[in-house]
């Protein structure tokens, strides 16, 4: 997936970043579902999916980050 790997370069500000906004796009996206606008159901399923990888990045980059710290002390 390319755009996984493009989120794996990023720092955990920029993932953030990208979280906020995938985030924002699936409330949009539940909105038109409930007032049947959405023309393509399968884009909420898509877009919970973003949100979910992009949180489990921004853990994995933290738990990362606390054993690099705890091997420092």
């Amino acid at each position: 997936m390319k755009q996984l790997e493009e989120w794996r370069e990023m720092n955990n500000e920029e993932l953030q970043a990208r979280l906020n906004d995938a985030e924002e796009e699936l409330a949009n996206l539940n909105f038109q579902l409930g007032s049947h606008q959405l023309e393509s159901p399968i884009k909420v399923r898509t877009a919970r999916r973003n949100v979910a990888r992009l949180k489990t990045l921004i853990h994995e980059k933290e738990l990362g980050e606390l054993k690099t710290q705890g091997s420092e002390e």
